[in-house]
């Protein structure tokens, strides 16, 4: 049986020990969705993020199902400056470049007060959809990449990527509306995609930087933020 396993011993610490992993890989997925919809009318952003996050776990399912195909996109297509360039590669670099690109472009806007047009609006939705679609598939490549270093069962895989998407799907919304109430948090999530990006590209050239590094930078960063914030609503108060 497919998900027999997750009820052994080694199969429920497995599960657990992903899915938390997983929800952590999921957080630079929240924070993008989250700012790409930030623009849309406020009827239509909770619908958009909810289905940000369905296609996310759409495509992390696919590519489980698909293991071989993934694996197969590790292999040499061809060379650059006697370096090997896989598909994994092409597309970890290209998701890479699309996040430096897009929260370069809204940290501008958002230091320098430039406004987007309030007629772009209407027509944002599927532009929003759009490239959250792209950076779901870029961002799945850690989630299966990841599933498929932890355990060999599918099953287990499966079921730690639907519990980590619920897990996010719950919390998807306040968090959203917490970095739209706060400027300094959206600046700190866009230089975290920022981040995000470089470490991608990195990644697409072998260059191995440990993620725990990453988080861990990033979580220091945030815990001060807070506590910043928290403090000057005391002051306010």
């Amino acid at each position: 049986m497919l998900f027999e396993s997750i009820f052994s011993l080694s199969g429920f610490i497995s599960l657990f020990t992903l899915t938390l992993l997983e929800i952590v890989l999921g957080i630079d997925n929240i924070i993008f969705i989250s700012l790409i919809t930030q623009d849309l009318e406020a009827s239509k952003q909770p619908m958009t993020r909810r289905l940000g996050l369905i296609l996310a776990l759409v495509f992390r399912v696919i590519m489980l199902l698909g293991i071989t195909w993934i694996i197969g996109l590790t292999a040499p297509l061809f060379t650059v400056l006697e370096h090997a360039v896989s598909g994994r590669d092409a597309i970890l670099f290209l998701g890479g470049i699309f996040l430096l690109s897009k929260a370069s472009i809204e940290i501008v806007h958002k230091t320098e007060g430039k406004e987007k047009k309030e007629n772009s609006k209407a027509t944002s939705v599927v532009s929003a959809i759009i490239q959250i679609g792209l950076l779901d598939i870029v961002f799945s490549f850690d989630s299966v990449l990841t599933a498929i270093g932890m355990t060999e069962n599918i099953g287990v895989m499966i079921t730690a990527v639907v519990i980590s998407m619920l897990v996010m799907l719950s919390f998807a919304e306040p968090i959203s509306r917490y970095i739209k109430k706060h400027i300094s948090l959206q600046i700190l999530a866009l230089s975290f995609l920022i981040l995000i990006g470089t470490v991608l590209i990195a990644e697409s050239a072998h260059v191995e930087i440990p993620k725990p590094y990453v988080y861990c930078s990033v979580g220091f960063a945030l815990i001060v933020q807070l506590l910043s914030i928290r403090a000057k609503e005391k002051v306010k108060n």
